[in-house]
C-alpha cells in the first residue's frame, strides 16, 4: 500500500480531516488512503486560489504559457512511479497509464499553442471598439475516474493558460495519481494557481456551490452532470459539462471486415470499455454481419485481460464496484432476456469470492433494439452487435435516445460513409477510424451528453468572459442613449 498522500492548498501539503482507503480493483486490497477534505478545508482551498487569482491573471499570456509547460514537464519527469500509481488506482495496464500521463503532457503542450481572440469591433476616427476575453476567476476541475489525469488535462491547461486559478478534484475512486501531481506541482506553480482536494462523494455538491467558484467543469455521467448545473444555479456559476454517450458505429457492406475488425475492437473495448466516446452500439450491415461477428469474437481470444500490473496484460478490470455491479446488472437482464453471447458472458467466479472487479470480454448477439443493453451505456467491456438491412434503418436507430457525444462510420468509400455521418446526431463523427482526439479540435456533446466545449479555440474561449472596451476618440464626452 503507497502511503502519504496529502491535498495540496496554497502550496502546501495538507492532511485530511480524514482518510478512506482506496481499493486497487484487480484485488480488491488497498492501494492507498486518501484525504478527506472537510468544509472548512475546501474554503481553504478557494481562499487560496481567490488570492492567488489577481497575480496570475495579471501575468503575461507567454509567462503562463511557460508555467503551463513546466508543469508538463514535471509530470512526465515523474513517468514511472505515477504509471505504476495509476495502474495500481484505475486497473487500466502500465503501457495504457503511461499513455494517459503521456496524453496529459501531450495536451498541455497543444493547448498553449493556442491564443485567445481579440476582436476589433470599430476602429474609426470616432472611436475604437475592442472585444477581449479575460478569466472567469476560480474554477472548479471535477474529473472522474476513468481517465483521472487525461481528463483533467482537457481542463487545466486552458484554465490555467487562460488566467484562472483551479481547485481540482478528483474522483473518490481515483485520487492517489492526482494528490500526488498535486505535490509535485507544488513548485512548479504560485501558491494557490493550483489546489488539489480529494473527499467523499459530499465534495462534489459542496465544490457546484461554493459562492467562492465562478466556474466549474465536470466530466462524468449525465445523471451527475444534472445535479450539478442544478448545484451551480442559485449562484449562476458558469458550468461546462461533458456527460455520458451511447455512440454507435455503422458498418456498410463494403468493409474490408479482417482489416477493420481489429479498429473496431479498440474502439470499443479500449480500457475495458470505460471511454466516454467508445463505440457502445455496433450497427452492422446484414451482409457481413456475420463474419464481422466472426473476427470481432476470435480477435477477442487474443487479447489477455488481467491485473494492469502483470506483463502481456492489455485490459484491466472494471474500475469500480458499483460500476461492475452495474454492468453484470446488464448481463443478467440479456441473459434473463435470453440474448445470445457471442462470447462472454456473467463472471464465471462472480459470488465465489474470486477477487477483483474483471468482467469478460462480451459481444451479445442481435439484441432487441429496446433492450437494456442496446439503450443504456454499458461503459465496460460489453458491446451489442445489432443487425441492419438499410441505411435508413441505421440512422434512425443511431440517432434514437437522449445522447449525441460521438459517432463513426465505417466503408471502404469515404465519401459514401460522410454521406451518412452527416445524418448522425452526435457532436464528433469519424469516418474510419475512431476517438481520435487533439488539442486543437473542439470537441463537444449534443442532446444530453454536454453543455459546451473543450478543446481547441473554442474549449480556451469556455475559461473566459468577454470584456469590450470602447474609446472615444475625439476628445469629447459621449453617453449613448437607447
Amino acid at each position: 500500500m503507497t502511503t502519504g498522500f496529502t491535498m495540496t492548498i496554497a502550496g502546501d501539503a495538507i492532511a485530511g480531516a480524514s482518510e478512506y482507503d482506496v481499493l486497487d480493483p484487480a484485488d480488491e486490497t488497498v492501494a492507498g488512503r486518501a484525504p478527506v477534505c472537510s468544509p472548512e478545508q475546501l474554503d481553504q482551498a478557494v481562499a487560496a486560489a481567490r488570492a492567488a487569482l489577481p497575480g496570475w491573471s495579471a501575468t503575461p499570456f507567454e509567462d503562463r504559457r511557460k508555467l503551463v509547460l513546466a508543469v508538463a514537464d514535471a509530470v512526465e519527469a515523474q513517468l514511472e512511479p505515477l504509471k505504476r500509481l495509476l495502474t495500481r488506482e484505475q486497473g487500466k495496464s502500465l503501457d495504457d497509464a503511461a499513455g494517459e500521463i503521456l496524453g496529459f503532457g501531450y495536451w498541455l503542450r497543444g493547448t498553449v499553442s493556442l491564443s485567445l481572440p481579440e476582436t476589433v469591433n470599430e476602429d474609426s476616427a470616432e472611436r475604437l471598439s475592442v472585444t477581449h476575453r479575460v478569466p472567469l476567476g476560480v474554477v472548479g476541475a471535477i474529473v472522474p475516474w476513468n481517465y483521472p489525469l487525461g481528463n483533467a488535462g482537457f481542463k487545466l491547461a486552458p484554465a490555467l493558460l487562460a488566467g484562472n486559478t483551479v481547485v481540482w478534484k478528483p474522483s473518490p475512486f481515483t485520487p492517489l495519481t492526482t494528490l500526488k501531481v498535486g505535490e509535485i506541482l507544488r513548485d512548479v506553480l504560485p501558491p494557490g494557481v493550483l489546489n488539489v482536494v480529494s473527499g467523499d462523494a459530499g465534495l462534489g455538491p459542496r465544490m457546484t456551490g461554493h459562492p467562492g467558484i465562478d466556474m466549474i467543469s465536470y466530466t462524468g455521467s449525465t445523471r451527475t452532470g444534472r445535479q450539478v448545473m442544478a448545484g451551480a444555479a442559485p449562484t449562476l456559476t458558469r458550468v461546462t459539462l461533458e456527460l455520458g454517450g451511447n455512440d454507435p458505429a455503422i458498418v456498410l457492406p463494403d468493409i474490408d471486415v479482417p482489416a477493420v475488425a481489429e479498429k473496431l475492437f479498440w474502439g470499443a473495448f479500449a480500457n475495458s470499455g470505460q471511454v466516454c466516446l467508445a463505440i457502445k452500439r455496433l450497427y452492422i450491415h446484414r451482409d457481413v454481419y456475420e463474419p464481422l461477428k466472426q473476427a470481432l469474437a476470435a480477435y477477442a481470444g487474443t487479447v489477455r485481460m488481467g491485473p494492469g500490473t502483470e506483463a502481456g496484460v492489455c485490459l484491466g478490470p472494471v474500475q469500480n464496484r458499483p460500476q461492475y455491479d452495474r454492468i453484470l446488472s446488464l448481463l443478467d437482464d440479456s441473459r434473463a432476456q435470453g440474448h445470445a453471447f457471442a462470447i462472454g458472458g456473467l463472471p464465471q467466479g462472480e459470488g465465489q469470492g474470486r477477487p477483483g472487479y474483471f468482467v469478460p470480454l462480451t459481444l451479445v448477439d442481435n439484441p432487441p433494439e429496446e433492450s437494456r443493453i442496446v439503450q443504456e451505456e454499458q461503459f465496460g467491456p460489453v458491446l451489442p452487435l445489432l443487425r441492419f438491412d438499410g441505411i435508413e434503418d441505421a440512422v434512425t436507430r443511431a440517432n434514437a435516445g437522449e445522447y449525441g457525444l460521438g459517432a463513426s462510420v465505417w466503408s471502404a468509400d469515404p465519401e459514401a460513409a460522410l454521406a451518412v455521418g452527416r445524418r448522425l446526431e452526435a457532436g464528433t463523427v469519424w469516418i474510419n477510424e475512431v476517438q481520435h482526439l487533439t488539442p486543437y479540435v473542439t470537441f463537444a456533446g449534443h442532446k444530453q451528453s454536454g453543455l459546451g466545449s473543450e478543446s481547441g479555440p473554442e474549449g480556451l474561449i469556455e475559461f473566459t468572459a468577454p470584456r469590450t472596451i470602447t474609446v472615444r476618440r475625439d476628445g469629447t464626452a459621449s453617453t449613448a442613449v437607447s
